[in-house]
């Protein structure tokens, strides 16, 4: 196929499960568990399910930042939940999460069950009281700013990171309109950082922690490959909070959990205790399976 495809809907769409690319797997168009299987638990009253996306970043972030003030009651267990596995329709995900979406986070303390990232970061910030300001006003403006990255990341991710991507076959139309919106959004958090260290003001917050994973990566240049095709250098303000956010060492803790690519150094695939971080990280891991052989 080409940009200039004849391709007409049908007058009743049906679902091809092998057309969509590298993604096809992870969704379809009923909701519901295809399989029975229960969740893991761990020692912590914090139970996350989840992968080390944008969207799952958010949340560890958010816990290692809140770890890093002191709140031992933040300690967590991080489940790694392989989407391309269909994990996220199991019947005991499914309960968490009935979107079949990750990241879900279950709370053994007050029994409740937390499932979009940003009512996640919501419910964590509300329960251990940091990352969401006091003053009404500036809590107001933090929160703009997160519904702002909950409702804009999809054209990120969803639409230009899918086209000029994972998408299997390229097409000029979808790429320019994605395009143009991502770098609408750069625009709209370069103008904003112009005038403010963080989003909404001088404090950093759930909103900040929420877009990093997305807009912040993407402005250094590390999301699709894509730094040159947007000219990420032109968002001079955007770069620079993307800069001093990464420079956080819970930023840096908080992006390796439930991750399976990239640098070993920077994988670690499940987290149940801080240690772990120094002790079970892949290139960690795959040094001690070696010296096992050995």
């Amino acid at each position: 196929m080409s940009d200039n495809n004849s391709y007409v809907p049908p007058r009743i769409w049906t679902w091809d499960a092998g057309n969509g690319g590298e993604w096809s797997k992870i969704n379809r168009p009923i909701s519901g568990a295809t399989h029975e299987a229960t969740l893991p638990q761990g020692k912590h009253a914090l139970q996350l399910y989840s992968l080390g996306t944008p969207n799952g970043q958010k949340v560890t972030i958010m816990l290692e930042e809140l770890l890093a003030l002191g709140d031992v009651g933040a300690e967590y267990d991080a489940h790694l939940i392989q989407i391309g596995d269909g994990e996220q329709f199991s019947s005991g995900f499914v309960s968490v999460n009935p979107n079949s979406k990750i990241p879900a986070l279950l709370d053994i303390d007050t029994g409740s069950r937390v499932f979009e990232s940003g009512a996640i970061l919501l419910y964590l910030a509300e329960k251990f009281g940091h990352f969401l300001p006091k003053d009404a006003k500036v809590r107001t403006e933090a929160l703009n700013w997160l519904f702002w990255l909950q409702g804009s990341a999809p054209y990120l991710g969803g639409g230009f990171g899918h086209f000029y991507a994972y998408a299997p076959e390229k097409f000029q139309y979808p790429i320019d309109r994605f395009t143009m919106e991502v770098k609408r959004q750069m625009d709209v958090l370069d103008r904003e950082l112009s005038r403010h260290q963080f989003l909404g003001g001088t404090e950093y917050s759930i909103a900040d922690i929420a877009t990093w994973p997305w807009y912040g990566t993407l402005a250094l240049g590390e999301t699709y490959g894509a730094g040159e095709f947007l000219q990420v250098e032109d968002y001079k303000h955007l770069r620079r909070w993307a800069e001093e956010i990464q420079a956080r060492p819970a930023v840096q803790r908080g992006r390796k959990v439930n991750r399976l690519w990239g640098d070993p150094s920077e994988q670690l695939h499940e987290r149940h205790d801080a240690s772990d971080f120094d002790l079970r990280t892949q290139d960690k891991m795959a040094a001690a399976d070696y010296d096992a052989v050995e």
